[in-house]
């Protein structure tokens, strides 16, 4: 499973990939709208700081697929042809899709709240689809079951699409996803940091520093003990 931040906070991002290992960067209108910078001034930076090679998946917003078509067109020449562009899984979005995956573009297929919805986008070509694990929990279905359908319908159909579960409200979610073997988890700082923060964890290497400086003295190391 890919590991992917959901964010646009560039100090946030560096410090993520300081720690983790980490695949690229998905953002969408509404993180993008939090920067408080213009869309592409914030891009730029993402992009210069990732490399070309890391994937970076940016969101059209136009409603018709003409529009979308032409968002597509100037997100690639900013910010490099390996850019997937996020396109919502409306009539539209498909049409949209099948006409730019024609000419080579990586598609995000987002906004996914249904099977029916991925396996369409699927058909239509589209790299990943994005189904929105937490917000389709809150609509009364189950959104990690969501993602595992869309996963073994794209295997059970010859489908390349894979699956950038999104919207993560846990880490039991993202936990159950990469048992499953998805393709891809698109995860925001926040719950980032609670796959790692364990206070167990912090007990038992608190208790090995404290019994090493009863050995060898207050603020030693292996680097400078005897």
């Amino acid at each position: 499973m890919k590991f992917i931040i959901d964010d646009a906070d560039i100090e946030k991002i560096r410090e993520l990939y300081a720690t983790f290992a980490v695949d690229g960067v998905t953002t969408n209108p509404t993180i993008l709208a939090k920067s408080g910078k213009q869309p592409f001034e914030v891009l730029k930076e993402i992009r210069d700081f990732i490399g070309p090679e890391a994937e970076l998946h940016v969101q059209v917003v136009a409603a018709d697929a003409e529009g979308m078509l032409e968002e597509a067109h100037r997100i690639r020449k900013e910010l490099g042809i390996n850019t997937y562009v996020k396109v919502p899984t409306t009539k539209e979005g498909l049409k949209a899709m099948k006409a730019l995956k024609k000419d080579g573009t990586n598609v995000t297929a987002t906004a996914i709240y249904t099977q029916m919805q991925a396996y369409l986008a699927g058909k239509a070509g589209a790299d990943y689809a994005a189904p929105y694990v937490n917000r389709i929990d809150n609509l009364g279905a189950n959104g990690v079951k969501t993602a595992k359908d869309i996963h073994d319908i794209f295997k059970k159909n010859g489908l390349k699409t894979e699956v950038l579960a999104a919207s993560f409200k846990n880490s039991q979610q993202v936990l159950e996803l990469c048992q499953y073997g998805i393709g891809a988890s698109t995860i925001s700082p926040d719950v980032i940091e609670g796959l790692i923060k364990n206070d167990s964890v912090t007990m038992a290497v608190s208790a090995f520093v404290k019994d090493f400086e009863e050995l060898c003295g207050t603020g030693r190391t292996m680097k400078d003990c005897r």
